[in-house]
């Protein structure tokens, strides 16, 4: 596979972008008030990207990653060791945005705790991204970002750019081609194997310390064919949709915090470092 193959995207902050112009927020600043990024030379990078997810995010393929991510023996890290891991993603050559990766990570947990919730809530802001260094471990962009969806069974049609499963090799897979595959109707979330990517990564490296409300917002904050499509309510619980309330709370922070203007990350660190450890122990195995 070639790097073009692996990494399709000049800088992984394209997908979100895009989620920007498919998914507007009402009364929120339009796509182009945040980046000055040039739609049409973007688009074709984020189409490419998703021809590759779509093509290796098999059953199969997640079953394969998790067996060699969450044995978490890549790396041993404070949690300001991994952020200060994940800065080195930043694109010098970007010409829209100088923020580095705490700094992107802040503005989203303080206009969590500008709007009140609680210090969980702010912690789980702060933390969604962090799974991205998988990157940083060899992964290719699409087993790390883009919108994320069931394996095992029938890919939606409300999934974007659906068109592109035709070359996944599940969807002609008995097994795995029909409405609920290998899941029983309505088993919940838990049961289900979602295509691989930082939310179950960051998911599975805080499952222990945080609540579950903070957990599902992790584990599903790139769930767009069901939090904004409502495309797999056959097999999500009961408990599933009530959990989904926090998802739907988080989304609007993670998408439209983006702001150029730099939060002050030497003035807040203090803050975050008694926050983390209020709740995280003091080195995480990735």
């Amino acid at each position: 596979m070639s790097e073009f193959e692996k990494n399709p995207l000049e800088d992984l902050d394209h997908w979100e972008d895009d989620l920007l112009k498919r998914y507007p927020e009402p009364e929120v600043k339009a796509k182009e008030d945040y980046r000055n990024y040039v739609d049409s030379d973007r688009q074709n990078t984020v189409r490419e990207f998703y021809r590759l997810n779509h093509k290796y995010q098999t059953y199969d393929f997640v079953k394969e990653k998790e067996s060699e991510f969450l044995k978490f023996d890549k790396k041993k890290m404070s949690i300001w060791e991994a952020v200060d891991f994940l800065n080195t993603l930043v694109d010098d050559s970007d010409p829209d945005t100088d923020l580095d990766q705490f700094q992107h990570l802040l503005q989203t947990s303080e206009a969590i705790r500008a709007d009140g919730h609680p210090d969980w809530f702010v912690l789980t802001g702060f933390l969604h991204d962090l799974g991205k260094v998988l990157c940083l471990f060899g992964e290719p962009q699409w087993a790390v970002v883009g919108d994320t969806f069931p394996v095992g069974c029938q890919f939606s049609d409300k999934i974007v750019y659906p068109e592109f499963f035709a070359d996944n090799p599940d969807h002609t897979d008995e097994r795995y081609n029909t409405k609920y595959g290998v899941y029983e109707p309505n088993c919940g979330l838990d049961n289900v194997k979602m295509s691989w990517g930082h939310d179950e990564y960051i998911y599975q490296i805080m499952k222990d310390h945080l609540p579950e409300e903070g957990l599902y917002m992790l584990r599903y904050h790139s769930f767009y064919p069901q939090h904004r499509e409502h495309a797999y309510d056959h097999l999500m619980s009961q408990h599933d949709h009530e959990l989904f309330k926090w998802v739907d709370k988080f989304n609007p922070y993670d998408l439209y915090s983006k702001v150029p203007t730099p939060p002050d990350a030497k003035a807040l660190k203090p803050y975050y470092e008694d926050l983390a450890a209020k709740y995280l122990p003091d080195v995480l195995a990735f």
